[in-house]
């Protein structure tokens, strides 16, 4: 008889399944045509209803199934008793037999932090750009981004009403990336991906300073992460506070799988134990293939302007 998967695995499986579910409901809530919209702490900082029922149901699964492991979700949520039918218990099992990395193969789950962005994109998905929208789970161990899971909840939706609906991918450093075909962006292009809707000065002049043949302006760091391995774009920078740890840890994971890397400004690592702060205070710079390029790049003023953690 063969050992069941290590804990590590068994928790990407149920990830992979509970993100489907949090699609789910986030597709629900939109042809509900009542999103249930706050403002958190301004226009572009949004919190739907998608928000946080999916939130519920991803870290009510999770620690139902799992119950030492650290959660921190995107969302400030008073407790309340989660309803039953927002609990998945299922677990996608075919593509997470086998036993991954063997340095995580004897984990324990209290040695495991979860970082949940329940619906990544939020003001987009308010705005109807429908394919920046991404539900994001990350494993972190000992500070490191370890297995991310990234669910598209209206991939295809371009295709119309009888279109399958949602896509997810996961990747484990080490083991691989899964649910994708990798590719690239051509060796002699440069073409940058940013943000639409959290732009300044600063982060346009570090866009400016790559010197790309293109820049793409969208949402959402999950989104953005799936440009540089779809082969739509080269770099992701974001010269910026904004964005936080569950909106990175999951996306690194799959990039770190796929050889690429993701760092703040100065291209230092992140950090993602249970008592970090939660802002990725130095910004975003995330590339598939030559990360040295682009993190020389970076302008004095915008390194001096982001401090490092």
């Amino acid at each position: 008889m063969s050992a069941s998967p290590a804990v590590l695995m068994r928790l990407v499986a149920s990830a992979f399944t509970v993100a489907e579910k949090a699609g789910a409901i986030v597709r629900k809530v939109l042809h509900s045509g009542e999103l249930g919209i706050v403002e958190k702490t301004g226009a572009n900082d949004l919190q739907t209803l998608a928000d946080r029922l999916a939130q519920q149901s991803i870290c009510a699964s999770l620690s139902r199934s799992f119950p030492k492991i650290t959660i921190i979700g995107e969302e400030d949520l008073p407790p309340e008793e989660i309803k039953e039918d927002l609990i998945e218990s299922a677990t996608r099992r075919k593509s997470f037999r086998r036993h991954g990395p063997a340095e995580y193969r004897d984990l324990k789950e209290e040695e495991l932090v979860v970082w949940v962005d329940p619906l990544d994109g939020t003001k987009e998905y308010t705005e109807g750009l429908l394919d920046n929208v991404t539900v994001l789970i990350g494993i972190a161990y000992e500070g490191r981004a370890i297995a991310g899971v990234i669910h598209q909840p209206f991939y295809n939706y371009q295709l119309g009403a009888e279109a399958s609906l949602g896509r997810t991918m996961w990747g484990i450093p080490g083991l691989g990336a899964f649910g994708f075909q990798l590719q690239e962006v051509p060796g002699d292009r440069r073409i940058v991906t940013t943000t639409r809707s959290h732009s300044n000065k600063q982060v346009t002049d570090c866009v400016d300073a790559m010197e790309p043949h293109e820049v793409i302006r969208v949402g959402g760091a999950g989104n953005k992460i799936i440009q540089l391995v779809e082969g739509k774009a080269s770099a992701y920078v974001f010269a910026s506070p904004g964005c936080k740890k569950w909106d990175t840890c999951a996306p690194e994971a799959l990039l770190h799988a796929v050889g690429g890397k993701l760092t703040d400004m100065h291209g230092n690592a992140y950090c993602y134990n249970a008592n970090v702060k939660h802002m990725n205070s130095a910004g975003v710079l995330a590339t598939l293939r030559n990360h040295e390029y682009y993190v020389s790049r970076v302008p004095q003023s915008v390194l001096q302007a982001l401090k490092s953690d």
